[in-house]
């Protein structure tokens, strides 16, 4: 672990300002990522900038009905937050399904989004071949062992995936990241926020070096009684997803579907959601010509490799429990 200066952040503004002098910087908040990537040496960062002081811990209601996510809400207090619960249960199960107790005591809703990626030769330093970790020296994973790796999205440069569940559910549900940098706040979909690796995989996000995560918001709950987050692991505790799903409906009385939310994780560089999926679901009762095309639509293109071409199915699958599921929810709410 290498040594880094520290420094305390008094506002939000001051956090940016020492980010923008110092680009290789890092802010910490729960840090239940960063130490151990700093322990790893796969990260050094000159200088920590705590962020924990900051006011941006609360979840409040907006005018519109939607939700606001202060970057430095704890996941265990998000998830259990009355609002998230009724309106948005898909959130809270994303949540309560990531991690053991005791990191989402610590880990915040920012640093959730900003998590890197689990891949095994991305942490092991003794494999020299990781564009995310050292751009142009290759990817051990593509040739290596890559059962947990990309199905969707990939490029020659890395085949990595995101490991957040909350990620996935707030794509889904349609959230927006608000950040602020030196020349102010700006609004990034959820949708647009992650990167795909493309020939610059060290590039995880949309965000600028001197930006910093202030708040997650959420529009006006449509999803609030049929919801259901299915994550399939290799065991049933504190595992990261091999696929996930975040399904969710909005659905008339007489069971047409007016509207849905879906969205993978496990299979891709980012939350996987392509609205065309959403809109085959629309406008018809929930069956299995519907929940078919969807996922053909969700997982066109896919490209496993050697080790992981058992994800297409599970994610067929695993659309079908989950959108099940969720009407069942729904139904019975």
């Amino acid at each position: 672990m290498i040594n880094a200066d520290y420094q305390v952040a008094t506002s939000a503004g001051d956090a940016v300002a020492l980010k923008h002098r110092h680009p290789e910087a890092a802010f910490i908040g729960g840090g239940t990522n960063l130490v151990d990537l700093m322990k790893a040496d796969v990260a050094r960062p000159p200088l920590l900038i705590d962020v924990t002081h900051l006011p941006l811990q609360e979840v409040v209601e907006l005018r519109d009905g939607g939700l606001r996510i202060g970057a430095l809400a704890r996941n265990s207090d998000t998830a259990n937050h009355a609002l998230v619960r009724s309106r948005y249960p898909l959130l809270s199960q994303a949540l309560l399904a990531g991690a053991s107790a005791q990191l989402r005591n610590m880990a915040t809703a920012g640093g959730n989004l900003l998590q890197r990626t689990r891949c095994y030769y991305f942490y092991d330093t003794g494999f020299a071949a990781c564009n995310k970790r050292e751009p142009g020296s290759g990817c051990a994973a593509r040739e290596g062992r890559n059962r947990i790796h990309a199905i969707l999205g990939a490029s020659p440069q890395c085949v990595a995936t995101h490991p957040s569940d909350m990620a996935v559910a707030l794509a889904a549900l349609r959230a927006s990241v608000r950040v602020l940098g030196p020349g102010g706040e700006r609004e990034i979909a959820l949708a647009d926020f992650h990167r795909l690796p493309g020939d610059t995989p060290d590039r995880d996000t949309q965000l600028a070096a001197d930006e910093l995560i202030v708040a997650i918001d959420l529009p006006p709950p449509r999803f609030a009684r049929a919801a259901h987050y299915l994550k399939v692991r290799d065991r049933a505790s504190y595992a990261f997803a091999l696929v996930s799903v975040a399904a969710a409906l909005d659905m008339a009385d007489d069971g047409t579907v007016r509207d849905a939310a879906l969205a993978l994780g496990g299979v891709a560089h980012k939350p996987w959601r392509l609205p065309a999926a959403e809109q085959a679901l629309a406008g018809r009762r929930l069956d299995s010509a519907g929940i078919a095309r969807a996922a053909d639509i969700l997982l066109a293109g896919n490209a496993p490799l050697a080790d992981n071409g058992f994800k297409v199915e599970l994610a067929r699958r695993g659309i079908e429990r989950a959108l099940r599921t969720a009407a069942a929810q729904g139904a019975t709410s």
